[in-house]
């Protein structure tokens, strides 16, 4: 299994795209009609209990089966090739130049050279993988060459969960990667088709934030935040004296006491709203660059109300909450009310979806 396949892989065969969070696992699964034209075919979510993920680490095996088994009964999709990704925080990924023209056998041995200097464990227990990416910007007659490594658990993990849930792991990928993936169709919707645009994502998940910039398909800035979702979830436990595990149920049916918004939620969007705010602005000192011209905020985002408005205020850029199946087709079989609430949460998994798709 390949960690970086998804970057050069072809996969013309039916594809779930199976995003696995610390909260929740997102199912997507897309075709196409015209070339460029997407359908979204089948999405669902099956929440997760406190504790059963931790740092990407699969803690439950068995519960977490039982969550990717509901999935795919609820969705119905006999589809068995399925692309999961790692938390960019368990992969370490480095770009370097080597000649062009090496044989594969030549570049494999540079390319564990290099990884033997900056892997804090030993290749025994790293499952290595790289790809050429092209031609090198400032060095004639080199190429550059995109390294990434993880322990092999993490990848053993997943594939054995798919094994189990009866489904053929053929796409290991990086989430922030898979994230690009589906903003690079939405910014193709910008003015110019995004042409000399920079845009700033924001995919907040429960335990971090992935943050990344991008310009003309580089990307500029990618870090990873310490700031969720489950810092909101702690709010609720201090404020009105719940366990971890009730405040989760409470916040996801939306039973909460009356003075919720007011007292909990809208000082959170406020920290959050300031994070960002923070974020970039050590983008702004440590790069050239002074602004961008949008923010996208993905991820659990849809569930702050008003966090667009807030970061907006705080940024002064232009802010909204994005739809990963924004000018899809819908499939007449998924409920599109349930899915405009839903919609951000998807973005990792839909990235995943499309690399069936990938020329």
């Amino acid at each position: 299994m390949s960690l970086l396949a998804s970057l050069f892989s072809r996969q013309p065969a039916p594809l779930l795209g199976l995003d696995i969070g610390t909260s929740s696992i997102k199912m997507v699964e897309l075709g196409q009609g015209k070339p460029n034209e997407w359908v979204l075919q089948k999405c669902a979510i099956e929440p997760l209990d406190h504790g059963w993920i931790v740092d990407g680490t699969i803690e439950n095996f068995d519960e977490v089966l039982g969550a990717v088994k509901r999935l795919l009964k609820k969705t119905g999709t006999k589809t068995k090739n399925v692309a999961m990704a790692l938390p960019p925080s368990t992969v370490i990924t480095k770009k370097m130049i080597v000649p062009a023209g090496l044989s594969d056998q030549e570049l494999e041995a540079q390319v564990e050279a290099e990884a033997n200097q900056y892997i804090p464990f030993a290749l025994e227990e790293a499952s290595l993988d790289f790809c050429v990416v092209g031609p090198a910007a400032n060095s004639q007659g080199d190429v550059e060459v995109l390294i990434a490594a993880t322990r092999k658990e993490k990848v053993d993990d997943r594939m054995a969960l798919a094994d189990a849930a009866g489904l053929k792991l053929t796409v290991m990928d990086v989430e922030s990667y898979a994230g690009r993936m589906a903003l690079s169709r939405l910014i193709q919707q910008l003015p110019n088709q995004g042409e000399n645009t920079t845009v700033a994502l924001f995919e907040i998940g429960s335990q971090a934030t992935s943050m990344q910039v991008l310009r003309d398909d580089k990307v500029l800035y990618d870090r990873e935040q310490p700031f969720g979702s489950a810092q909101l979830l702690k709010l609720i436990v201090r404020q009105y004296g719940l366990t971890m595990e009730e405040a989760v149920i409470k916040r996801r049916n939306a039973d909460l006491p009356d003075d919720y918004a007011t007292s909990v939620l809208d000082p959170f969007v406020t920290n959050v709203s300031n994070e960002i705010g923070r974020a970039l602005q050590f983008f702004f000192t440590s790069t050239q660059h002074s602004s961008v011209d949008y923010i996208m905020l993905s991820g659990e985002a849809g569930i702050f109300g008003g966090l667009s408005k807030a970061v907006t205020a705080q940024t002064t850029f232009p802010c909204a909450v994005i739809n990963p199946f924004e000018a899809m087709q819908i499939d007449e079989r998924v409920r599109e009310k349930k899915l405009r609430m839903e919609a951000p949460s998807y973005m990792t998994a839909c990235g995943l979806a499309m690399r069936r798709f990938q020329k």
